[in-house]
């Protein structure tokens, strides 16, 4: 199983870089859960201390907004979510609902730690490619953003530059 959870890792953008053996360092160290279909891995506005990468099953990110929740997008075995609050220590920023079955490695604050006094190189390389993970979600959701206000003719026209 150790094996199977390493491949998968190796093949993330978050571990892009990442040295097998740091890699098994941070599997020993990362408890795996079991979240039944229908239970939430959090919700928004929960204390965030770890990120968590699907290993099997299906969630939806969720953002409830005046009693209702809005579905921002589903992920699947091999995507990772809630990496923000391993960066800036904020609550979480929307809800994670399980529609399947769900095993997921949990990567917690400690565990970085860990890492960051065995070999700050390699932390520092996951920290940087958490960055743009979430670099990375911001652009797509600034295009979408764009797109929805163009469609909503919230934006009026083109800009022309004028020299003062």
């Amino acid at each position: 199983m150790q094996a199977s959870r390493l491949k998968l890792l190796q093949g993330m953008p978050v571990f892009g870089g990442i040295k097998e053996d740091i890699l098994t360092f941070v599997l020993d160290l990362s408890p795996i859960v079991n979240v039944p279909k229908g239970d939430f891995f959090f919700r928004e506005n929960d204390k965030g201390s770890s990120m968590f990468v699907l290993e099997k099953g299906k969630v939806a990110v969720l953002k409830p907004w005046k009693g209702r929740d809005y579905l921002l997008k589903y992920l699947e075995s091999g995507d990772c979510f809630g990496e923000m609050a391993l960066i800036d220590f904020c609550p979480r920023s929307a809800s994670v609902l399980s529609v399947e079955d769900c095993t997921a490695i949990e990567l917690t604050t400690s565990t970085l730690y860990r890492l960051y006094e065995m070999d700050l190189e390699q932390f520092t390389m996951i920290q940087m490619n958490m960055g743009r993970e979430v670099t990375r979600r911001l652009r797509e959701a600034d295009d979408q953003l764009f797109q929805a206000k163009v469609e909503a003719k919230l934006i009026n026209g083109s800009y022309e530059f004028h020299s003062t």
